[in-house]
């Protein structure tokens, strides 16, 4: 069978056959090119093929699941058995579900066809361009890639989505280096759907490869205070996504640990502060078209203007917990910017740190934290002193999201978010 809906069919009444109340299946081809860059010199380039079939069985109010990559029917038929006996051997729960049929959809999205010498070049060019413009930094690897991929999720509901998308991946990992002084590395990563810009100008590349040449000489954090930092959009997303998997994460809700779980439609956060789940917004280059239920994808807000609008469960999750299920599954996380430009935040900060990379544990369930602030810079008197070696900050997740000072009218888009500059109070600053 090469057809994918065809093995989709054969799969889902092979899982009935075997004995399922309830089945699910997911069958995935998928095609990517990846071009890699070892010690800034093209060292490999490759093209890998996937095929999937995920099988998910409901047997007497247990649940099996199975992932096999052959599309014979030989192989399916083991794998639907194999699922029944995975869910006999499981537990009995009531929550365990399949979506239920809504509407049925096939999607189109992104970069459908493949430019393979255009992304070579682009390759190319972003090498010669990091050479020349930031001459102290080494490119510790590169990897450019297009990924295209075709899935088809059916259940015994009648549902059946079908997602077709193509698209391209950047990742870069550099360090700067001049004679035996050399800093920690730093990373930077991006979607997108075009090969319209140099690589170089996605993201924010250019301000965090600037940063790496300036930590060479990084020096100790004059003293311990309690204040500010002011954290770029790459550790933003680090951030605030710690604070969701405390507190509105699947887990948390289920095991009743999050402090808001009888928050919904209180205020959890500063008022300047919204988030949202946007994997239709059109900057969202690889933004999912259905959920990983099943269901059809839309955009939501998690917190708007401080209060909490939406803990985005999935279905599984919010069965167990009397909640509704969550309008997406995606990690496309929009914050909506402030309204004062990232130069006016600094000269606004007396004393205080600008963070772009955290290193650090998981927090506490009241979300107590702490880690290594990596790549950062001291904040004195309304201008950037110097890098500072690796320096700890500590503080409280909830009372962070609560001291917002302000948001920078400037965005950063990496494909897979959209996030300001955020300035928060409140942070213990170690030496």
């Amino acid at each position: 069978m090469t057809d994918l809906k065809e093995i989709a069919s054969y799969a889902l009444k092979a899982l009935k056959d075997a004995g399922a109340d309830d089945a699910q299946c997911v069958v995935a081809r998928g095609r990517t090119r990846e071009l890699t860059v070892d010690g800034g010199e093209i060292s490999l380039i490759r093209t890998l093929l996937e095929n999937q079939v995920s099988f998910k069985a409901i047997k007497d109010g247990k649940k099996g699941t199975i992932t096999i990559n052959q599309f014979g029917k030989e192989q399916i038929n083991q794998a639907a058995h194999d699922c029944i006996e995975a869910a006999n051997a499981g537990v009995v729960d009531d929550a365990v579900c399949i979506a239920q049929l809504t509407e049925n959809k096939d999607f189109v999205t992104g970069a459908q066809k493949e430019d393979a010498d255009g992304l070579f070049d682009r390759v190319k060019e972003y090498l010669q361009q990091v050479k020349t413009d930031y001459p102290k930094i080494i490119l510790e690897q590169v990897i450019a890639e297009y990924s295209e991929s075709d899935s088809i999720l059916i259940n015994s509901n009648g549902v059946c989505q079908r997602v077709k998308h193509g698209g391209y991946y950047f990742n870069s990992m550099f360090s700067a280096h001049e004679g035996e002084n050399a800093t920690s590395f730093n990373y930077c990563d991006a979607q997108f759907n075009d090969l319209s810009r140099p690589l170089l100008n996605i993201g924010m590349q250019r301000e965090l490869l600037l940063r790496s040449q300036m930590e060479l000489e990084a020096k100790r954090l004059p003293e311990k205070f309690t204040g500010k930092i002011l954290v770029a959009p790459i550790c933003l997303l680090d951030l605030i996504g710690m604070a969701l998997g405390n507190f509105i994460s699947d887990t948390s809700l289920i095991d009743g640990t999050s402090p808001w779980k009888n928050r919904l439609g209180s205020k959890v956060a500063d008022e300047k502060l919204t988030i949202s789940m946007s994997p239709l917004d059109e900057r969202m280059a690889g933004g999912e078209r259905i959920t990983n239920d099943g269901y059809i994808s839309e955009n939501y807000d998690i917190i708007k203007n401080g209060v909490l609008m939406d803990f985005g469960l999935s279905e599984y999750a919010a069965k167990k917990t009397g909640n509704k299920r969550g309008p997406n599954s995606s990690g496309c996380m929009v914050i909506a910017p402030g309204k004062t430009a990232l130069a006016d935040l600094i000269r606004s900060i007396d004393k205080g740190l600008l963070v772009y990379r955290f290193s650090g544990g998981q927090p506490a369930i009241n979300g107590d934290f702490s880690g290594v602030a990596k790549n950062s810079f001291y904040i004195e008197n309304g201008e950037i002193k110097h890098a500072v070696t690796e320096t700890m900050i500590s503080g409280n997740l909830s009372s962070m999201i609560n001291q917002v000072v302000a948001l920078s009218s400037e965005t950063v888009e990496d494909g897979a978010s959209s996030l300001p500059y955020a300035l928060f109070d409140g942070i213990t600053v170690s030496c």
